[in-house]
């Protein structure tokens, strides 16, 4: 409906292609920061929930080199940190280029 003010609002959603994946608890502050600016990027993401899941937690902790702290990000697989890592790659402008790399375009 109003998607004219995606340009105007630096959103380009139409040019994401990146895989995106995210570990999260439901009443984790960080969890739902970090969504928060995937949505308004207009990345589709998958979320893992892990609440008191042990399993889950240590599949990520693996994936994350050891981490278990929540939110766990991964772009095409790859590991980008937690809420904190993923507003610094978009204060320094380099977030869009990730989402905007489809799995197949990564080396």
């Amino acid at each position: 409906m109003f998607d004219f003010l995606n340009p105007l609002l630096n959103r380009h959603p139409d040019r994401i292609k990146a895989n995106v994946e995210i570990y999260t608890w439901a009443t984790c502050p960080f969890c739902i920061r970090a969504k928060l600016l995937l949505w308004w990027k207009g990345a589709k993401f998958t979320e893992y929930k892990i609440d008191g899941d042990e399993e889950k937690r240590n599949k990520m902790a693996e994936r994350s080199h050891g981490k278990r702290t929540v939110p766990q990000i991964f772009v095409n697989n790859q590991h980008l940190g937690g809420c904190d890592d993923l507003y610094e790659l978009d204060a320094q402008g380099k977030l869009d280029s990730l989402l905007f790399q489809s799995a197949s375009e990564v080396v």
